[in-house]
């Protein structure tokens, strides 16, 4: 098994870049793997003030993703969370999935984002790892006190939404569009 920070520059240097700004937090991610042997948030909400994020991206055969209403982020966000020491970043995105959907799910990792927190506990980094989880629309999401609400939402509503979303969502949409031709909406052309 390879040690954590070597785990996560392999998956980092597997994802390819969409855009000019995935290929820049690609990037600067490899290089701040290079320089530290610590990728995991210790004490909350920020230090280190740089650490691992799994998202959960549920998404259907039909294009709809669930999306939760995030407490401190104050924004819609896939499911997900910080990884733990020493954990695995899939296992983290697996661990997520189970703690706040439910569910057991095969993971694979699709989409590289390091975004500078908002919301209550802003100021940090996120490097987040973006998982593309099959979804079900049948799956009933447990209460959880990280969010407000969950909910599937439908490639229209997601066009028709305003700035609610992560600020990195409809990127991560044209680059899921990209290579499965779903998704794209009309007001993302």
């Amino acid at each position: 098994m390879l040690p954590p920070v070597a785990a996560v520059h392999d998956i980092v240097a597997a994802i390819t870049p969409a855009d000019d700004l995935e290929a820049t937090h690609r990037r600067e991610t490899l290089r701040w793997l290079e320089r530290t042997d610590d990728v995991f948030r210790r004490i909350k909400p920020a230090t280190p003030p740089r650490h691992l994020v799994s998202y959960v991206v549920p998404i259907t055969p039909e294009g709809d993703i669930l999306l939760v209403d995030h407490v401190k982020a104050e924004l819609w966000l896939p499911p997900g969370g910080h990884v733990d020491p020493d954990e695995h970043p899939a296992d983290t995105a697996r661990r997520e999935a189970r703690e706040e959907l439910g569910v057991e799910v095969e993971v694979r990792p699709a989409f590289l984002t390091a975004t500078v927190t908002g919301g209550i506990g802003a100021g940090h980094t996120d490097v987040s790892i973006w998982y593309l989880v099959p979804g079900d629309r049948g799956w009933s999401v447990p209460e959880h006190d990280e969010f407000r609400a969950a909910r599937w939402w439908t490639p229209p509503e997601i066009a028709a939404a305003g700035e609610v979303f992560d600020p990195h969502f409809r990127r991560f949409l044209r680059k899921l569009s990209s290579t499965t031709g779903k998704i794209q909406t009309q007001s993302e052309t």
